[in-house]
């Protein structure tokens, strides 16, 4: 059984947040991370990235991908608000059409890479893109209402803590449940490892690969519904605008996962997506230019993908 490890992206975690605290005292009002209201609003801000991000964990641990999350939150949003038209008894309605949705794309992600043998990347590159015409062809310039009452998943607090918060760290426990407490993760182990050899041993792996994927478009559904919530109106724009596709790989594989797939965890993950929020709010306090963040994100992946080779190639010697 795998237990909660300390990955060593956390150490990187705490040399960048040291690293903003020190840059924030020299520069600006040194009170980033001083202030427990800064620091609460900077995993609030991470918990969108963070809920999609232990989804795509669970595939890429099984060696896929999924390139439709960001278009499966937009369609949560526009069909959310569509549904709920600011009034709270169409709330349950909403939320059972949209997950019904995520189901439904997660199915189909799944069958189309095990059944038809197709690449996970141009599989739900095409999912999304279909998504995409389906969004542009009907909710081009809609933006929809939620009711007030579905606004506490956005900005509610459970005394000093904000709901979003708490719904995160469930999100991320249930991933680390799921991997290292249940059969399904043991085999989603094995089938990113090498799914010949776990075939071979009786593992269903197409079950295990569309389960994956399923729970994924479902975390997408569940990140759309938050951002439906703070930003109180669905639109179209707010996936692929938030580039939640990439950005929730790149947190993960930041945070140790590897694409090859067998190895990971959701852990990791999650300090990939707090070092990502961390550095967005030193930019924003310190008024750096964006597209220098942009770098540096860059940077920070190449130099976790090559830290982890490194290791790897280490290990097996």
């Amino acid at each position: 059984m795998r237990n909660i490890n300390i990955p060593p992206v956390y150490y990187f975690l705490v040399v960048i947040f040291l690293g903003g605290g020190i840059l924030d005292q020299i520069f600006s009002d040194g009170q980033i991370f001083t202030n427990q209201a800064i620091l609460l609003n900077i995993i609030v801000r991470s918990v969108a990235l963070g809920i999609v991000a232990v989804g795509q964990t669970l595939v890429i641990v099984g060696a896929s991908i999924d390139l439709s999350v960001a278009y499966t939150i937009s369609i949560t949003a526009v069909m959310s608000s569509y549904i709920m038209q600011g009034e709270t008894k169409n709330v349950p309605l909403a939320i059972l059409v949209v997950f019904g949705i995520g189901i439904l794309i997660g199915l189909i992600n799944g069958l189309i890479i095990t059944k038809l043998k197709i690449n996970s990347f141009i599989a739900t590159l095409g999912t999304s893109l279909i998504i995409k015409g389906i969004i542009n062809a009907t909710f081009s310039n809609y933006t929809g209402s939620v009711p007030k009452s579905f606004q506490f998943f956005g900005y509610s607090t459970l005394g000093p803590i904000p709901v979003a918060i708490i719904v995160l760290i469930l999100v991320v426990f249930a991933g680390w449940f799921l991997l290292n407490r249940t059969k399904f993760g043991a085999h989603l182990y094995g089938v990113g490892g090498n799914v010949e050899v776990g075939r071979l041993s009786g593992l269903r792996t197409d079950r295990v690969l569309i389960g994956a994927h399923i729970l994924c478009s479902m975390s997408a559904v569940l990140t759309g519904l938050f951002l439906v919530s703070r930003l109180q109106s669905g639109a179209p724009w707010v996936g692929p605008d938030g580039l939640y596709d990439l950005e929730s790989i790149a947190t993960t594989v930041v945070g140790g996962t590897a694409l090859a797939g067998g190895k990971g965890g959701v852990w990791g993950t999650l300090a990939g997506v707090l070092i990502f929020g961390v550095l967005d709010t030193v930019f924003n306090q310190l008024g750096m230019n964006p597209y220098l963040k942009t770098v540096l994100r860059g940077a920070i992946i190449v130099l976790a993908v090559a830290s982890y080779t490194y290791r790897s190639k280490k290990e097996a010697a």
